[in-house]
């Protein structure tokens, strides 16, 4: 489903009474909780205090003061009063924390899961919230590092909280899209931009790091800059098209370039990678 932005679909405003016969927020201070206070829960935290808003926090591990952020003993004492949660914990502690909120946030509270959690993973919240139709939920995926652009980093959400908390970081000076869509899907728009940028990555470094070991590091790294300006819908058209027709040509490439890199003692898993990718592109196509 498309993501909608502020500029192409403004989000509707409304102050009557929702579902659970609470009123959304209309703006103005919030009360807003952070549970996990590493170095993405520290800057949010501190930036929401900044805007105006009561921060509280909790996380087992943080040993020092947040600026602008009450950091609580308990879980619940966090979410309490809390219009907000957000959740900023690593992925595998996604689930032990909704499990722990769910019997202590407030009516008409949004829940907001922030995590790396895999998109059912995050869908699974709606049966543990079943008991709690008073309280809203809302998957957020965030689209960049936030040690480096802080809270300008682009963030994706979806979920009946999703207007409501894109209304709350766009105030810290996100670019927040909103998904049409169900819990879940905007970790699933971001788990398919991964495939694209953590695999261009790692296919970039195995090419630079040979480039660098034979001399050719320059020569390398503006062929890889070339192939990424211009025209993008163009080129990935080419690619398309280009590796199943060549799909059989390409592998036996692929498999010279991986025993070249092995030659040189680089790290060559991209490179065999693709002469297996290429090799099943082969076999679908005859």
């Amino acid at each position: 489903m498309s993501p909608t932005t502020p500029d192409s679909a403004p989000a509707k405003t409304n102050s009557s009474p929702d579902a659970t016969g609470t009123t959304p927020h209309d703006g103005g201070s919030m009360t807003v909780a952070i549970v996990g206070l590493g170095e993405v829960g520290r800057i949010y935290g501190t930036a929401l205090h900044e805007a105006g808003h009561k921060v509280t926090g909790f996380d087992p591990y943080a040993v020092d003061p947040v600026e602008g952020v009450r950091v609580c003993d308990t879980l619940a004492d966090a979410v309490a009063d809390a219009e907000v949660v957000l959740v900023l914990t690593a992925a595998g502690a996604g689930r032990t924390v909704a499990e722990q909120a769910v019997g202590h946030l407030r009516r008409g509270a949004a829940y907001v899961d922030c995590t790396s959690s895999a998109p059912d993973a995050k869908r699974s919240l709606i049966e543990l919230f079943a008991a709690r139709p008073d309280v809203e939920l809302a998957d957020v995926a965030i689209l960049g590092p936030v040690i480096q652009l802080r809270t300008a980093t682009p963030l994706m959400a979806a979920g009946p909280a999703a207007q409501r908390v894109a209304g709350l970081m766009r105030g810290l000076g996100a670019d927040v899209a909103v998904v049409d869509g169900n819990l879940g899907d905007a970790m699933a728009h971001k788990l398919l931009r991964s495939v694209f940028m953590k695999g261009l990555a790692a296919a970039v470094t195995e090419a630079v790091t040979a480039g660098r070991a034979v001399g050719f590091e320059e020569w390398i790294r503006d062929q890889i800059a070339r192939e990424l300006s211009g025209n993008g819908q163009s080129t990935i058209d080419r690619w398309l098209t280009g590796s199943v027709v060549h799909a059989r040509r390409r592998g036996d490439e692929m498999e010279a370039a991986a025993a070249y890199l092995d030659d040189l003692g680089v790290d060559s898993t991209m490179a065999k990678a693709t002469a297996h990718h290429l090799r099943v592109l082969d076999r679908q196509t005859r």
